[in-house]
């Protein structure tokens, strides 16, 4: 049965871009040629990604013109798929580790606030099945996904949906956006993943030229064990995120700290809730305009949500401030 009401807007953004911006054909600068948005319900509630997609502008690069997507994007979710890779992680999970009934996993997910019908919980479990069926011995599947671009840039990312769940970890080319391989390992100790490194790299027929990841310490060793020498990034949302983690930290304090000082909104409401003249509407607006800004977070490193939370109050104080100016409504002291 198709999806008869559309879903909510996402509650919160994600802007992701390529960490490469060289094509990795030529050498030469790859143009931001356009933009695509995807959203995703995700354990977390939904996200939408505005993903910024680069191209090779010259005609005589065997890339030519072929779209290069975030490699962040691929530790997400799957191409074409609107559920994240956190909820197939936690749907295999129940499977598989704690023998849980497709009706069971089904309501888990929506105690947990995710919106989704029971056929998907099906479908998301063919996937996990999939991805962890998925086999270094096939040699002609690795051969025809690798053959074109003569090399790999390879993509690691852990998934591990709650505490005490195996990790779901998910190698993917870069290049061609597949996954090589998908595998449950009970732990992230440096050791296992380097044996799944080491075990795509001697399976592949190109060299691996590049790995990039979230940068977490047990992966960055187990690059530098199992592939010594070949350059390791991080993404440039996590790069960023680290980064700005103190800035982070002080503007979580400082938006608590607001919150202090706009606290009774709903006695406020309670006092005009009989009256209905315009004085009454006009409190009633800017009450829920306070309510809007508190409860409005941006995904951090990219917004600042202590600073958007003092902009939206300061911008209501001088909207208070202008009306009173104009004779709209008394202030509290002349009332």
């Amino acid at each position: 049965m198709a999806r008869r009401n559309s879903r909510p807007a996402a509650a919160r953004e994600e802007s992701l871009e390529p960490v490469l911006k060289t094509c990795p054909a030529c050498g030469r600068t790859m143009w931001a040629d356009y933009s695509n948005h995807r959203t995703l319900v995700t354990l977390t509630g939904l996200v939408r990604l505005d993903l910024s997609i680069r191209r090779c502008p010259h005609k005589d690069c065997s890339r030519y013109r072929r779209p290069y997507r975030p490699e962040a994007e691929g530790a997400l979710a799957l191409p074409h798929h609107e559920f994240g890779l956190d909820v197939i992680a936690l749907i295999g999970g129940l499977r598989y580790a704690e023998h849980k009934s497709v009706p069971e996993i089904h309501r888990i997910l929506r105690e947990r606030g995710v919106d989704i019908a029971q056929r998907s919980v099906t479908s998301l479990l063919e996937r996990y099945d999939e991805l962890l069926a998925l086999s270094l011995t096939d040699v002609e599947r690795l051969r025809e996904i690798t053959a074109r671009e003569g090399r790999v840039i390879l993509a690691l990312d852990g998934l591990q949906p709650d505490v005490g769940h195996e990790v779901l970890w998910v190698l993917r080319d870069c290049l061609s956006g597949e996954v090589l391989l998908a595998k449950s390992l009970l732990s992230s100790a440096a050791e296992d993943i380097a044996k799944l490194l080491d075990a795509v790299a001697s399976a592949l027929p190109v060299p691996v030229e590049g790995v990039v990841s979230d940068g977490q310490r047990s992966i960055r060793r187990a690059v530098e064990r199992a592939l010594p020498g070949v350059p390791h990034q991080l993404c440039h949302y996590h790069y960023l995120k680290e980064a700005a983690l103190k800035i982070y930290e002080a503007d979580r304090h400082a938006k608590k700290v607001l919150k202090k000082h706009v606290r009774g909104i709903r006695v406020i409401e309670r006092k005009v809730e009989p009256r209905d003249d315009k004085e009454a509407k006009v409190v009633r607006d800017y009450c829920a305009a306070v309510r809007s800004a508190l409860t409005d977070d941006g995904p951090p490193p990219l917004s600042a949500s202590g600073l958007q939370l003092h902009e939206r109050l300061t911008a209501i104080q001088a909207s208070l401030e202008r009306g009173e100016k104009k004779g709209l409504y008394r202030s509290r002291s002349r009332s």
